[in-house]
């Protein structure tokens, strides 16, 4: 039991970390964006998360049937190039706390759809802390960015939702296949499929990516959202969804609001408000809750000492 409880707070540890990652994935982006379309910036994001995981495709190998191999496809098809594109086309028609208070709507999503699609039921204990982080995310979301270029748009905010359903489906048939194999075969064959659809799609609908003009900056903020933001996050949420009910780890994806809020005010000097601050600590609080007084009971025991 001790060996349990460890295993699925490292599970929780890990869910949180790439929950945080994800946060930085909007500051490197906004460097990114600044010199390039939001198609060309999501391909290079990919390519570079692609580089740190090739060694891990020649190591393992995937061992996967026919109809495994179909799920997978159709996962990294709404994981990679339906999903980031949905979202960051979204980002670009709507404003950053807008955008935001629509990412703090995704672990409501992901409970309610591991509570329709895996059957999993989380005791009130998990909806209370769920409700506080979701609202702790739209505290965060008002009080920062109110000042920023551009206005809302409704067809920008419902992208950015569209993008966090289809995100929900990913997670889903990621956890199921991950009931069968290894976390790094479904990550690292995933995220190639999905990198090789980009890579075909994007030329295609979008032009060439640019290479020449494009800044020493633009690059490593490429390359950061890539290793870090991609490839370490996707390698630490699947290996902690392994551990962990799908409907309990979603909480902690508002680590992702509340890191993007302290990066606005420690590196580009933004201001926040009382209520940003509170609903930092909400999140906080409901994660804390989650983790450690919450049961959630699935359809069958979880193969946590898998």
């Amino acid at each position: 039991m001790a060996v349990l409880e460890k295993r699925r707070a490292l599970g929780f540890a890990a869910c949180a970390l790439a929950s945080s990652l994800w946060g930085c994935g909007f500051f490197f982006g906004k460097i990114a964006l600044a010199e390039m379309g939001f198609a060309h910036m999501v391909l290079y994001r990919f390519l570079f998360a692609m580089v740190v995981l090739l060694p891990l495709l020649v190591t393992h190998r995937p061992g996967l049937n026919r109809r495994e191999w179909g799920l997978l496809v159709v996962a990294s098809f709404m994981g990679v190039p339906l999903q980031f594109l949905i979202q960051f086309y979204g980002l670009s028609i709507t404003t950053v706390s807008h955008a935001a208070l629509m990412v703090g709507t995704m672990p409501v999503i992901l409970a309610v759809g591991a509570a329709v699609f895996a059957h999993e039921r989380m005791d009130w204990v998990g909806w209370v802390a769920l409700a506080g982080s979701t609202c702790g995310a739209g505290l965060i979301a008002l009080g920062g960015g109110l000042h920023a270029k551009g206005g809302a748009t409704l067809a920008g905010d419902a992208l950015v939702v569209v993008s966090l359903l289809i995100a929900l489906f990913w997670i889903l048939f990621n956890k199921e296949l991950m009931g069968r194999h290894s976390h790094i075969v479904v990550t690292a064959y995933g995220l190639l499929l999905g990198t090789l659809m980009l890579m075909v799609w994007v030329p295609v609908r979008y032009g060439m990516p640019p290479v020449a003009g494009v800044s020493v900056k633009a690059w490593l903020a490429l390359a950061a959202s890539g290793v870090l933001c991609t490839a370490a996050t996707t390698l630490l949420w699947n290996w902690g969804m392994t551990q962990v009910p799908a409907s309990q780890a979603g909480v902690l994806l508002n680590m992702e609001p509340l890191i993007g809020s302290l990066l606005g005010v420690i590196v580009l000097g933004e201001r926040l408000g009382p209520s940003a601050w509170v609903g930092g600590g909400l999140i906080l609080a409901s994660a804390v809750t989650l983790t450690t007084r919450s049961k959630t009971r699935v359809r069958e025991d979880m193969a946590l000492a898998g």
